[in-house]
């Protein structure tokens, strides 16, 4: 008999232990179904919002031309930002203002964050004559021949002769002096630094044109034709030679910080930087063009907000040149206040 009740309270104990497990495997799956609905429309509000990479495919742009390796270049995210919406919104804002003023003709922007890989634009279609932008693909050029064959830049050059230049710069600075020799080192500061037309054209002569030409077409862009006066560019494509030398991607680390540490000493300060705090880190160049009836102001910088680095380019035109410096000075600075708050925020 108590063999038989035995077994008779261990059936129903297994019994009993069926119906739990069968209860709550269904109503965890319950759950788990609820969950999943819910997170699933969190993330579809969310990827509306943000441009994230769950609605959002990467582009990866790499270096050819190698026999085992591929060299990285760039990772966008395809979408822009949905967290800098209001950013581009109030720079619309602002720049359909000064359009209705008459203080410029058209503007555009890239804005583009190194830390969150976030970005924007404006105007994004519209080409603009680069200026002086063009110093920062010969200054990558100049330093690319030097990773080749070390020593050019110790080579020393003579200005034996003047330059005649058919645009007269409105920005102008120091410069080489006549009957001097200069290393290449030397005429690399005076141009980035002072934007010095003499010191670019002594290195025009002695720039090698093949690397000068696959700098372009190895980030993507058309070959410059030098049988014309000047290479059309968006504010976007011109960025990337400011992004390749923050990332290190197409000159080796030294070069790269040699670049930007040049870059934060250019000594142009009415655009960009006029509208940032003093001791703020920049590494920029600026570039005009132009004729009598439009004249264009562009200017392209890399900002050191603490640990949130962001690339911004600006490129203006307009009727009076005297108005563009004052369009990118209140167009950078919604930007960089947006970038402060941003940073404080994620703090």
């Amino acid at each position: 008999m108590n063999l038989i009740k035995s077994k008779k309270n261990t059936f129903i104990l297994f019994v009993v232990a069926l119906l739990l497990t069968n209860a709550l495997t269904y109503f965890f799956l319950q759950y788990q179904k609820k969950a999943a609905s819910t997170m699933d429309s969190n993330e579809s509000a969310s990827s509306l919002y943000t441009g994230s990479a769950s609605d959002c495919s990467y582009k990866v742009k790499r270096l050819s031309g190698f026999n085992y390796i591929s060299p990285l270049l760039f990772v966008d995210n395809e979408c822009e930002s949905g967290d800098l919406n209001p950013l581009k919104q109030n720079i619309l804002s602002l720049i359909d203002n000064y359009k209705k003023q008459g203080s410029i003709n058209s503007a555009s922007l890239y804005v583009k964050t190194f830390t969150q890989n976030d970005w924007i634009e404006i105007n994004e279609e519209e080409k603009f004559f680069p200026g002086s932008l063009m110093k920062v693909p010969e200054l990558i050029t100049f330093l690319k021949m030097n990773e080749k064959n070390p020593g050019v830049l110790n080579k020393t050059i003579s200005f034996d002769h003047p330059f005649n230049f058919d645009v007269h710069p409105n920005i102008l600075s120091k410069s080489i002096q006549l009957g001097h020799s200069y290393t290449i080192r030397e005429l690399l500061n005076y141009m980035i630094q002072y934007s010095d037309n003499n010191a670019t054209a002594l290195l025009n002569s002695e720039m090698d044109l093949k690397i000068f030409n696959a700098l372009f077409t190895d980030l993507g862009l058309v070959k410059p034709d030098w049988k014309k006066s000047n290479y059309p560019i968006t504010a976007k494509e011109f960025s990337l030679f400011m992004r390749t030398l923050y990332n290190a991607s197409y000159l080796n680390i030294e070069n790269s910080e040699f670049a930007t540490e040049l870059l934060s000493k250019c000594n142009y300060k009415a655009g960009i930087l006029n509208s940032l705090p003093s001791g703020v880190k920049v590494a920029h160049k600026f570039g005009e063009d132009g004729n009598q009836e439009e004249q264009q102001l562009s200017e392209s910088a890399i900002i050191y907000l603490d640990n949130n680095p962001y690339l911004i380019t600006i490129m203006t035109k307009g009727r009076d040149y005297k108005k563009l410096p004052e369009v990118i000075q209140q167009i950078s600075s919604i930007v960089y206040q947006t970038m402060l708050t941003n940073a404080k925020n994620a703090s």
